[in-house]
């Protein structure tokens, strides 16, 4: 499916009630609900209930605990709007200076556990949408909102499940991640490596006569500190990174020389590298350091609210959608219709669930939604409400415009 770059022209007013507090009020209920990854039942219920009260046709509830909302016409072009349900930890409590999860409001914002990442995304794409069921607009094609599950520990895997075994195939994607109202085409890739030393205990008060694996995992982490710096570069996504970010040597006692030495290796994926290029490079250091032991790829096996099992390898490919895709023109300007200024095209510094959308099952994908990315995960965590309500009123734009778009095109 191909975009033409023709400007969505639709009033101003198109799909726009008068402001009210009904959009506030659901992220409130959303943020005061915690819902941590594998544990997004009760949110879910929120979720599909606002649905049901805005007069979405079709609500339902996948396997895996996705809840999907449908409206316009079956067998058009399909525009999918995203966002996650799961929030992060809050951490240490005593950072905090507001009850993570009492929606406190100050002024314009909104503070609490989720609010920008992503409960502000997904109350004003449930919104947007909204707008455009209750004027009853007739669409040249399917909207679909995806409030999806599990995207915090392992991107990707709820849209995976969404498309290759419910059989949703939209023709484009908008992740509504914060991006500050900006418009989002693409992020570094992750991965996440296992890597063990191995050496031979013996008492600690002589060790020459074994061989102590952290030793070994001291030489490794230098070479590998060295490969970190000459990693390759993608001149729009930046470097990418290695990091050895946990180390646990499993030694009986503290006066036994370890035998074993466990490290995490978190690596970020810039385009042009892959999974099996980047364990060839730490296999390579470690031969080269002549350190005995082994690396692989992390797998993960998740269960979610619904009972639903998933595993996989802790592997999520970089993308990026090309500046001059139409689909980046046709949504600038839609946003600028909206929110009277063009946006900004700039790349997230974190991961999403376009590593499946756009890495693996090659649907073009965007990213635009409410929130500073640099309050995601922090204690104090906030959004701006005004953010939140412009956005939603974009979402509705964004939906007539796109699938006008793609519907001229199919």
């Amino acid at each position: 499916m191909t975009f033409s770059a023709d400007s969505a022209r639709q009033p101003a007013s198109a799909g726009r009630p008068p402001r009210d507090a009904a959009c506030v009020d659901f992220l409130r209920r959303l943020v005061r609900t915690p819902s941590l990854s594998g544990q997004e039942a009760a949110v879910a219920r929120h979720v599909a209930a606002e649905m049901h009260d805005l007069g979405f046709p079709s609500v339902r509830v996948d396997r895996i605990g996705n809840v999907i909302g449908r409206y316009g016409r079956p067998g058009g072009p399909i525009l999918l709007l995203n966002a996650h349900m799961d929030t992060v930890d809050i951490g240490d409590p005593n950072a905090w200076t507001r009850d993570p999860f009492g929606a406190e409001v100050e002024g314009d914002i909104l503070f609490g556990r989720g609010s920008a990442d992503m409960k502000g995304g997904l109350a004003a794409i449930i919104h947007g949408v909204g707008q455009i069921v209750r004027q009853g607009v007739d669409l040249p094609g399917e909207v679909i909102v995806a409030a999806v599950v599990q995207e915090e520990p392992t991107e990707g895997m709820a849209m995976r499940v969404l498309v290759e075994e419910e059989g949703i195939r939209p023709d484009c994607v908008i992740l509504a991640e914060p991006t500050d109202l900006h418009l989002a085409r693409g992020q570094r890739g992750r991965m996440e490596m296992h890597l063990s030393t191995f050496g031979r205990s013996c008492h600690a008060s002589a060790p020459e006569r074994g061989e102590n694996a952290l030793y070994g995992a001291a030489r490794l982490i230098f070479g590998l500190e060295m490969l970190n710096a000459g990693l390759m570069t993608d001149p729009v996504l930046g470097k990418g990174t290695l990091a050895v970010t946990q180390l646990r040597t499993l030694s009986g006692s503290r006066n036994v020389i370890p035998d074993r030495c466990d490290l995490i290796i978190d690596r970020r994926l810039t385009l042009g590298e892959t999974a099996t290029r980047a364990l060839a490079e730490v296999e390579a250091v470690m031969q080269r350091e002549g350190v005995r032991g082994a690396v692989q790829i992390g797998a993960y096996r998740s269960l979610s609210y619904t009972g639903y099992e998933t595993a996989g390898p802790e592997v999520y490919p970089a993308w990026l959608l090309p500046e001059e895709h139409p689909l980046i023109g046709g949504a600038a300007r839609a946003i600028e219709a909206a929110l009277g200024r063009r946006p900004n095209v700039i790349i997230w510094p974190f991961s999403t669930d376009g590593v499946y959308t756009m890495g693996v099952a090659g649907i073009p994908t965007i990213g635009f939604g409410p929130g500073d990315p640099a309050r995601a995960h922090t204690a104090d965590e906030s959004i701006s409400l005004s953010a939140v309500q412009r956005a939603a009123d974009a979402y509705a734009r964004l939906v007539i415009a796109l699938l006008r778009q793609l519907a001229r095109r199919s």
